[in-house]
C-alpha cells in the first residue's frame, strides 16, 4: 500500500455506488446511517450523452433523463445538504462545459464530482464517453482539469480488464491532471486495485463483489481506502 496517501474524503469508508436512474438523494437518504459517501447519477449532461441514454432508456435501461441535468444536480446536492452523508455525482459528458458546471455545483455543497469512465453501454461509448474515455486518456485528464479547475474534489470512475488499458499508468496520469480519488470497478481483478493504490496517492474507492467482511478486508489489504 502507497504509504504517501492523502487524507480520507469520508467515514466510514463505505461509499453506495451509482446506478443508473435510480441512484437520487432519497435513495442515498435510506444508506446513509451506513456510509460516508452517496455517489448519485449516474447523470448525462450534454446533448450527445443525452442522446445515447434516451437511446438506452428506449431499450429499457433506467436513466435520469430531466429537462434540465443541472438544475436536477442542484436539486439533488440542496436534499443531500440535509443528509449526514458526504454526497458525489457520477457524470456522463463528451463535452468540458457542463463538467466544469456541475463540478462547480458539487463544490458549492462539499460534494465529490465523480467523471464517468466507466459504463461500457454501446450508446454511451459512441458518444465519447463512458468507457471510450479509458482509450482516450488525454480527454479523460482535460476533463479532470476542467472539474478540478473548480476546486471541487474529483474522483474518476474506472473499470478493470478493458483491452489495452494500463489503469496504474493511467491512475498516475489522473493524478497528474488534479483528480483526488479513483474508483474501480475491480471484476474480479483485485490485484489492480493494489497496484493503482502503489503508482498513485489517490485515494482508491474498490468496487465489485463486496459482499461481507471478508471481501471488504480482502479489498483494504489490497491497498483500497474504501469500498
Amino acid at each position: 500500500m502507497n504509504s504517501d496517501r492523502g487524507g480520507a474524503l469520508f467515514d466510514p469508508p463505505v461509499a453506495l455506488a451509482s446506478l443508473s436512474g435510480r441512484s437520487d438523494a432519497e435513495w442515498a437518504e435510506g444508506g446513509g446511517p451506513f456510509a460516508g459517501c452517496a455517489f448519485l447519477g449516474g447523470i448525462a449532461l450534454d446533448d450527445a450523452t443525452r442522446r445515447a441514454a434516451r437511446s438506452m432508456v428506449e431499450r429499457d435501461r433506467s436513466e435520469f433523463l430531466p429537462s434540465d441535468p443541472l438544475a436536477f444536480v442542484q436539486r439533488q446536492l440542496r436534499a443531500m445538504d440535509e443528509l449526514p452523508i458526504r454526497a458525489g455525482v457520477n457524470v456522463r459528458s463528451a463535452a468540458l462545459a457542463p463538467i466544469e458546471d456541475a463540478a462547480g455545483r458539487c463544490q458549492d455543497h462539499d460534494a465529490i464530482l465523480e467523471i464517468n469512465a466507466h459504463c461500457r453501454q454501446e450508446e454511451m461509448c459512441e458518444a465519447g464517453a463512458g468507457q471510450a474515455l479509458l482509450d482516450r486518456p488525454a480527454k479523460l485528464c482535460r476533463q479532470v482539469e476542467a472539474a478540478t479547475a473548480t476546486g471541487a474534489t474529483v474522483s474518476v470512475k474506472v473499470r478493470t480488464e478493458v483491452d489495452g488499458v494500463d489503469l496504474p499508468t493511467l491512475a498516475a496520469k489522473l493524478e497528474r491532471a488534479g483528480a483526488d480519488a479513483v474508483h474501480v470497478d475491480a471484476m474480479d481483478s483485485e490485484h489492480v486495485v493494489g497496484e493503482i493504490a502503489d503508482a498513485t496517492g489517490l485515494f482508491v474507492i474498490a468496487n465489485n463483489e463486496v459482499r461481507d467482511a471478508e471481501s471488504v478486508h480482502e479489498y483494504f489489504r489490497y491497498g483500497a481506502d474504501a469500498v
